[in-house]
């Protein structure tokens, strides 16, 4: 039985790292507008963490940042602030793109399990879903503020403006849609697996004494 859930997980690893470089590949995973993009890259990382735990999500997380990193240079796309900040600082660059993508995913895992403790898993996978869309906006944009703060393109970008209303009116319309596509498709995927039994019971913690 064990054999058959690792090899279920690793199945389910295997879809969805082939998923999110599909989407990093091609027009699917990004709808660039100005020098951010909707991303929906952040879906796979969700359902990864949903069923697959923290860990998955944290390895889901991290394909999704090196292949955003890599757009930095042109491979897969090409991001045109990521090839800025590459100019700037390469090793500050790769930092800014794919740590807060696994953090993202990590934390995803632990997210989906205390909701679950609460409410029913629909629910759980509506807020994950959500909150994968918003920590990576909020990880993204505290790294790059935090990294490039003090550069000439950063504070061209944010204008004198306070670094809240910075990053609130630079993510704008984007992170809006990142957050309502990413719950809805999470809660859908997540409520379809869940039929499936593919979301793992949560653990019982006086049966596994």
């Amino acid at each position: 039985m064990k054999t058959q859930t690792k090899t279920t997980q690793l199945t389910i690893l295997g879809l969805m790292t082939a998923v999110l470089l599909l989407m990093a590949y091609t027009p699917l995973g990004y709808l660039n507008i100005g020098p951010l993009a909707i991303t929906f890259n952040v879906i796979p990382v969700a359902i990864c963490a949903i069923t697959l735990g923290p860990a998955g999500g944290a390895a889901a997380g991290a394909v999704f940042g090196l292949t955003s990193f890599l757009q930095c240079i042109g491979v897969g796309g090409t991001s045109a602030m990521g090839a800025v900040l590459f100019e700037i600082n390469p090793v500050l660059a790769f930092i800014q793109r794919f740590i807060p993508r696994l953090l993202d995913g990590l934390l995803l895992g632990y997210i989906f399990r205390a909701v679950r403790k609460a409410g029913n898993v629909y629910a759980a996978c509506l807020v994950t879903g959500f909150c994968s869309a918003f920590l990576n906006t909020a990880f993204f944009m505290g790294a790059l503020v935090v990294l490039f703060g003090n550069t000439e393109y950063v504070q061209g970008l944010m204008g004198g403006k306070n670094v809240i209303v910075f990053i609130c009116t630079f993510v704008g319309i984007n992170a809006v849609c990142e957050m309502i596509s990413s719950t809805i498709l999470t809660g859908a995927i997540g409520a379809a697996l869940s039929k499936a039994r593919l979301i793992p019971a949560p653990q019982d913690k006086k049966a596994s004494v």
